[in-house]
């Protein structure tokens, strides 16, 4: 059973923002509580709570030593995997043209992301961030149109999507991480040093750059970027 948590940056269609993410990491079942126990740990180690959420936009450089060992234990882990989709530029959105919603095209972008793990026999379960009221509806939604899309492709139907809180899991906490570094070189910020130095840091890890798309082998931080209704 592999377990992905989910969670995105600048979804919205009139957040005043260019680009949007939409990401997941993937970690099986049997082993999140050893990487729950293992954040845990990181956080103590720099006399952290373990009761404080990581986020990307609490990112700085007095707490720098301890964002590079989050993103050092990520590489080092074999069993975590990220994956995101990029939207470079969503004012060429033509929505209209598709004859969908920014929603309906949000949850294909979901389908997006999820499709590679798709094509393996295990059972898939997914973790959504809790954003909203609305947050029941999405999830029946979101598996409407990714199941619809998976029998398409002749693709694995997607069994359980949950929502959870993002304060009460540090894997989607992480998530949240790495989705706000690809979002921030995305939308080419420089003003935080210690943002430029993480981002340095995975793209050197990574081995490639983290704005555009990796190569189809990628498994360990994959990135497609990707243009529609142009």
């Amino acid at each position: 059973m592999i377990n992905i948590y989910c969670d995105e940056s600048c979804h919205l269609e009139n957040d005043n923002q260019q680009s949007m993410v939409i990401g997941g990491i993937s970690c099986p079942d049997y082993a999140r509580q050893t990487v729950y126990n293992d954040i845990k740990n990181i956080k103590i180690k720099h006399k952290i709570s373990p009761f404080i959420e990581i986020k990307w936009n609490k990112v700085s450089m007095s707490k720098i030593d301890f964002y590079m060992d989050l993103v050092n234990y990520f590489f080092d882990n074999e069993l975590l995997n990220f994956r995101a989709i990029v939207i470079p530029d969503k004012s060429i959105l033509n929505h209209k043209k598709y004859g969908q919603s920014h929603d309906d095209f949000y949850y294909k972008m979901y389908f997006y992301l999820l499709r590679k793990l798709l094509v393996r026999k295990d059972e898939i379960n997914v973790y959504l961030d809790i954003k909203d009221t609305r947050s029941n509806y999405k999830i029946k939604k979101l598996k409407e149109i990714i199941n619809t899309h998976a029998d398409k492709n002749d693709l694995k139907r997607l069994e359980n999507i949950q929502h959870v809180r993002s304060h009460e899991n540090s894997i989607i906490q992480l998530t949240d991480f790495m989705i706000g570094a690809v979002s921030y070189k995305c939308r080419k910020l420089n003003a935080n040093l210690a943002k430029k130095q993480l981002i340095e840091h995975i793209q050197e890890l990574s081995e490639h750059e983290i704005d555009i798309t990796s190569k189809y082998s990628e498994n360990k931080f994959d990135i497609f970027s990707i243009k529609l209704g142009e």
